[in-house]
């Protein structure tokens, strides 16, 4: 597996894999230019500024704000990632496909069954506090999905869970088009789903090990 490391600083926006008006009418183009454009990048101009900011401190061997620039990282660079990923498992709706042969597998496996799966993530989307995430994970740890509800994109995870499905429940992504009914905009948004994205990913994240013994 071939690892490639971003510099300090040196985040970039990646760009949407589909046009601005490829998820209509799931997600408009309005909702998607500015959340993507400006949001997103909103993201990863302050990751990348927290990042340089820590590298200053390190050459001075000033760390007095280094609390407050950690917290900055933490914020802004989970946001990039998740947004990151968010873009890439969702496709203009019916060519997504289906999910694959290991993520039903896994899913079954753990959950029970698929509507059972759909149904806790839905509602894990639906009922995060204020803003926040829904997040499919693979826990190497424990050799299995879990699925995490983040209030705040930094907080509420699992260390070493891997990202595999993300649903943006934060109001931006979501309130131009269907205002306050974010339980409206989760049902169609799984019309959406890159399952094909979904099962590379999880295949990927099942390559990790983290144990636990000696």
């Amino acid at each position: 597996m071939t690892f490639f490391m971003t510099p300090p600083g040196r985040h970039q926006l990646p760009p949407l894999p589909y046009l601005y008006n490829a998820l209509e009418p799931v997600i408009s183009s309005a909702t998607l230019r500015f959340h993507h454009d400006h949001h997103h990048k909103s993201y990863v101009d302050d990751s990348n500024k927290a990042e340089l900011k820590l590298v200053e401190a390190r050459q001075k061997k000033d760390f007095a704000l280094v609390k407050h620039w950690e917290r900055e990282l933490a914020f802004n660079g989970s946001g990039h990632i998740l947004h990151s990923i968010y873009w890439t498992v969702m496709a203009p709706a019916g060519s997504g496909g289906q999910p694959g042969a290991q993520t039903i597998n896994q899913i079954n496996n753990y959950f029970g069954s698929f509507p059972a799966f759909q149904e806790q993530f839905s509602e894990a989307a639906t009922k995060v506090e204020a803003s926040g995430w829904a997040v499919l994970v693979w826990q190497p740890a424990w050799g299995h999905l879990e699925i995490l509800n983040a209030e705040k994109h930094q907080n509420l995870t699992q260390w070493g869970g891997i990202p595999i499905l993300v649903l943006d429940a934060w109001e931006h992504a979501y309130y131009l088009d269907y205002q306050y009914r974010r339980a409206d905009y989760v049902k169609s948004w799984w019309q959406l789903v890159n399952w094909f994205e979904v099962e590379k990913r999880l295949l990927l994240a099942m390559q990790s090990q983290i144990p636990l013994t000696l």
